[in-house]
């Protein structure tokens, strides 16, 4: 039974959608229903009655249903419709750049504000719900965001009742009461179908995967890789969703198994935003799910809500970052819904939270690998962040911490993730712009691949472990594990006294190739704000085909098992570099390092040289 045949009241609220629209007036400012949620035929019906209208200012956020207005207003000049559209971004990108005059820079928590205190008076709102149930509350399913204020602050409210429109718990249910004119039509939403898991995507997912911890609670952005690198998100454990928008790769997490919402500060065992845009089966996912609520963006968006989440994380898309961490976020004409309104909000909310980070994804290069995204300076006019509350960048090659660190150590850091066509020309660039120090030489090994597949996190005495190849931007990490060791440690690991660590001794160490010379890293801390506690490293003679290796543990954690993992990392290593022969010197009396390559699991060789002692290993040969 239709919503118009239930009873005499909501008989009188019915109307045509002509009928409806026809009571919109020239010199009104009318707002339009969001996202996946926009009321297609009360706005077909609005651009076919535009020849009568002028000056009528339509209020929405960004998206495909709206780009119709915008042509009407480029082509009357203004003289029929004129565009309020809320944004956040550079707007540097295809139909956003043409129609820069339209934005208005306001964060997504901020819009609801300008409605409820009428500071900014809207006359219409055109919206779509569901049907109402028995007490006759409508739900707005996927649009709750600025929606519901813009509901109850316009002065006419035309609903289109669509019973294709999911029910969502929350508060996003407005009473038929409230409604002024109801138009029935069935007809399906507008679905926005995620993008393909392209292997880039994965790669990037891949990359910034550990860092996010089991446990933390996410924010999803609706860039095409936030979309698809939850992907690689498999076997995480208990991560809960505060999100603007939910999409089709929440779909996925929820499916995988990895969403429980378990340990979230703020409605518990709930996922909660403030709307959805994706396929079909991610509305009919939502429907009359007891598990998800959507809520007010003023809520859901508020930075001192978002900063309640103890580990909170906030995933972005990036389409640009210079070498100083400034970031450039935008929509596009491929991703029209690119959740940059909220970008400020979440980067912010991050920030304020116990553990939160913020991740920005892009890939390295654009236009086919033609154009690096990694440029050395931005724009002013293109500048979305200028790049203090972001914590991490991430590209198919690895993952910049960014906060906390200097220009010289951003610069370098991003030079490590930019697409190795491109470092050498970044390196020079960063030196003439005063970003690195003149002394500073580009080397061969900052083009390298970092070797992600020999990371590994292990728990060692009852803390977390992570061990990892070096990286160009660990310079200050390596300095401060030597100076942390014991003089009698630093003798026995360079076979002299030091007291000095200056930064030209530790070439060899970082940056390496990965090749012919490796590094790797035992350390504790969060990421970005790590300390180093053993490292173990070899550097390969060609002459004989055999690699020398070197170690070096702090004190409290020798004989806890960190050598033994440094030292069968680095024998891997070198075996898939085909490496015949591991070899270490050390003098007699270091028994440690004796008892560790005995660890070996090949025949082990035993000879002096003068007054150290060699320890070698063939690793071509079966143990």
């Amino acid at each position: 039974m239709g919503v118009c045949s239930r009873s005499e009241a909501f008989r009188k609220k019915c109307l045509s959608a002509e009928e409806a629209v026809g009571r919109i007036r020239s010199g009104q400012r009318v707002f339009i229903g969001t996202g996946c949620a926009l009321p297609r035929t009360l706005v077909r019906e609005l651009i076919r009655q535009s020849p009568r209208l002028a000056d009528v200012e339509i209020i929405h956020l960004p998206g495909r249903g709206i780009l119709p207005f915008s042509r009407i207003a480029e082509e009357s000049q203004g003289d029929r419709f004129t565009l309020r559209s809320f944004f956040s971004g550079s707007a540097a990108r295809g139909g956003f750049s043409k129609n820069r005059r339209f934005l208005s820079p306001v964060p997504l928590s901020a819009v609801p504000r300008l409605f409820h205190k009428r500071l900014l008076t809207l006359h219409v709102a055109l919206i779509q719900v569901s049907p109402p149930d028995e007490e006759g509350w409508m739900s707005l399913g996927i649009s709750v965001d600025v929606t519901l204020a813009a509901a109850r602050a316009a002065e006419l409210v035309i609903a289109q009742v669509n019973p294709r429109m999911p029910r969502v718990g929350g508060q996003g249910v407005i009473h038929v009461d409230e409604v002024d004119i109801l138009v029935e039509q069935t007809e399906e939403l507008i679905t926005l179908k995620g993008p393909p898991v392209v292997e880039l995507a994965r790669a990037i997912g891949r990359q910034a995967a550990p860092l996010i911890e089991d446990g933390a609670t996410l924010h999803l952005g609706l860039g095409i890789v936030p979309q698809t690198a939850p992907w690689a998100l498999e076997g995480k454990k208990d991560l809960g969703i505060h999100t603007s928008f939910l999409n089709d790769a929440a779909l996925h997490l929820f499916r995988m198994g990895v969403i429980t919402n378990r340990f979230k500060e703020t409605y518990p065992g709930k996922t909660v935003a403030c709307g959805a845009i994706g396929s079909r089966e991610l509305f009919d996912f939502l429907d009359r799910n007891p598990l998800v609520e959507f809520h007010p963006a003023d809520q859901v968006c508020d930075p001192l809500l978002i900063a309640k989440h103890a580990r909170m994380v906030a995933v972005h898309e990036a389409t640009a970052v210079d070498l100083t961490g400034q970031v450039r976020f935008e929509a596009s004409a491929v991703a029209p819904y690119s959740g940059t309104l909220e970008v400020l909000d979440f980067l912010q909310g991050a920030a304020a939270a116990e553990r939160g980070i913020s991740i920005f994804l892009l890939p390295s290069t654009e236009r086919g690998g033609k154009r690096s995204r990694i440029l050395a300076r931005l724009n002013k006019g293109l500048v979305g962040t200028t790049g203090g509350e972001v914590h991490f960048v991430v590209t198919e090659f690895g993952a910049a911490h960014l906060f906390g660190k200097t220009i010289e150590e951003r610069a370098l850091a991003l030079i490590g993730i930019a697409h190795p066509d491109f470092r050498a020309s970044l390196f020079d660039q960063a030196k003439a712009l005063g970003l690195l120090g003149r002394e500073r030489t580009f080397l061969s090994a900052y083009n390298r691949v970092y070797p992600q597949w020999l990371e590994e996190e292990r728990t060692v005495a009852g803390q977390s472990v992570f061990f990892r190849p070096v990286k160009p931007s660990d310079e200050r990490l390596i300095q401060e594990h030597f100076y942390q060791m014991d003089p009698e440690d630093v003798a026995a690991r360079f076979f002299q006294e030091k007291t000095i660590f200056p930064r030209r001794d530790l070439t060899g160490l970082v940056p390496v190739d990965y090749e012919n010379e490796m590094t790797l890293v035992a350390v504790l801390g969060p990421p970005g704000f790590e300390r180093v506690i053993g490292v173990g490293a070899y550097f390969r003679l060609s002459r004989i085909n055999a690699v020398e290796a070197a170690f070096s543990v702090l004190k409290p954690w020798q004989r806890k098992g960190i050598g033994t993992v440094l030292l069968q990392k680095l024998a891997l290593a070198a075996e898939r570099q085909g490496v015949s022969a591991f070899m270490v010197y050390t003098r007699p009396q270091n028994l440690g390092m004796i008892r560790l390559f005995q660890k070996m699991p090949h025949p082990v060789t035993t000879t002096y040289e003068e007054d150290l002692l060699l320890l070698s290993c063939r690793l071509d040969e079966n143990p």
